[in-house]
């Protein structure tokens, strides 16, 4: 029968306080370089959509929503095969590296069709790297620092957030409001993530094992392993999602408000300089403080964000939203990602991340479609309150119930 690699041995304890180790600050690199182009095309698209194709808001949350629906998706995939070869970084290039040459197809893009088919196969790139990076950090963090390797990794993508639609701002100012010759400029980065990844990042080494075998991790005996603590994580992540659907609405929002269409990426800035801010402090909190209750002052967080957004049609409210909406991304999204880490055997790492990351496409696919089309009936102000039901039905979920949270081992799985 086909041998296995083990999985990783826990780390080894460092002398002195423990440092986060350099492949880590260079994962957290090459997302700051395709969150770059990402968010230099994303930034614009929505308003692309609306004022050259002609497309309906109800269209821009079903593009959303159907796109990152796809990426979550196909992380089940891409996790459990990671975690049945063993193998974490082959992967996570393909994912990049898909979503590089994608780039290219909205400069292109003469139709809402071919949009959204780009969009479709960037967001598949995404999928194919996102549980194996995640399952890589994890098998590279040590135990004591989980939360602010995490916390990092999402401070250092969210500045290459900011910094997209920053460079977008500046060029769509000097060429004339140009989205295509912006989309083109946004292929270098891109590319430049992919060579990093290559040449900065090494599998971490396995030591040998004889006897191990390769097991499905799909089949009925090892998702048992997963356990409570961990199917409690994935409900309270789907309702979250719900509540948080796609930033798309934060730029119509911004847009509406009076917003010229040149500066509008700049409501992504001031979101992401926030959650950048946050991701790493709040990470390091996670390591010291009891993470349903962190993640319960998040969803508090969510709330008088989509409570501003509803109410008010001015800078200031908006301002407001937008900072408060960057604060709970900086306190949940690593923290979720170590919740899952903590809460799922090492050998399950990779389809731990992709399970939830489908229940969580889930919830993005029907929150987007759901606020395009409360937007269209009812107004912008519903679509937030929408949001914000949602984020008091998670947060209560969390206060009422909280399963008994057992030690989980970090060997391989019984056969």
């Amino acid at each position: 029968m086909t041998q296995a690699p083990p999985p990783l041995p826990p780390p080894p304890p460092s002398p002195g306080r423990p440092t986060l180790p350099r492949a880590i600050w260079i994962l957290g690199g090459v997302s700051l370089l395709m969150d770059v182009s990402s968010e230099m095309i994303h930034g614009l698209l929505p308003l692309f959509l609306v004022d050259s194709l002609g497309a309906s808001a109800f269209v821009v949350g079903m593009i959303e929503g159907l796109g990152e629906a796809t990426s979550l998706v196909v992380k089940v995939f891409s996790g459990t095969l990671s975690d049945y070869l063993g193998r974490r970084k082959r992967l996570t290039v393909l994912g990049y590296g898909l979503s590089a040459l994608t780039k290219p197809l909205f400069a292109l893009a003469g139709t809402v069709h071919l949009v959204l088919g780009a969009r479709i196969l960037d967001r598949v790139g995404k999928g194919i790297r996102g549980a194996p990076r995640d399952a890589l950090i994890a098998d590279i963090a040590p135990r004591e620092l989980r939360g602010a390797a995490f916390g990092l990794r999402q401070s250092l993508d969210t500045i290459g957030a900011f910094l997209g639609p920053l460079i977008a701002v500046a060029l769509m100012l000097a060429w004339h409001d140009r989205f295509r010759a912006v989309f083109w400029v946004a292929v270098v980065p891109a590319l430049l993530a992919v060579v990093l990844l290559e040449l900065g990042v090494a599998e971490p080494v396995r030591p040998p094992a004889a006897g191990a075998v390769r097991r499905n991790p799909l089949r009925r005996e090892s998702l048992r392993q997963l356990g409570g603590a961990y199917w409690w994580v994935v409900l309270i992540g789907g309702l979250a999602t719900l509540a948080r659907f796609s930033e798309a609405f934060l730029l119509l929002r911004a847009q509406q408000d009076g917003v010229r269409v040149a500066y509008v990426p700049l409501v992504m800035v001031a979101m992401n300089v926030v959650y950048s801010a946050c991701a790493y402090p709040f990470g390091r909190l996670a390591d010291r403080i009891s993470h349903p209750r962190l993640l319960a002052a998040g969803l508090a967080v969510l709330i008088l964000a989509d409570l501003a957004l509803a109410r008010g049609r001015s800078w200031p409210m908006l301002a407001l939203g937008v900072g408060l909406w960057g604060v709970h991304m900086g306190i949940t999204q690593g923290l979720l990602a170590a919740m899952v880490t903590d809460a799922a055997p090492a050998p399950l790492r990779g389809t731990a991340f992709g399970l939830f990351n489908l229940a969580s496409g889930g919830a993005m696919l029907v929150a987007s479609g759901l606020a395009g089309w409360i937007w269209s009936q009812a107004g912008a102000g519903y679509t937030f309150y929408a949001g914000a039901t949602f984020a008091a039905l998670a947060l209560g979920a969390i206060l009422v119930w909280r399963p008994s949270r057992p030690a989980l081992p970090e060997t391989m799985l019984k056969r």
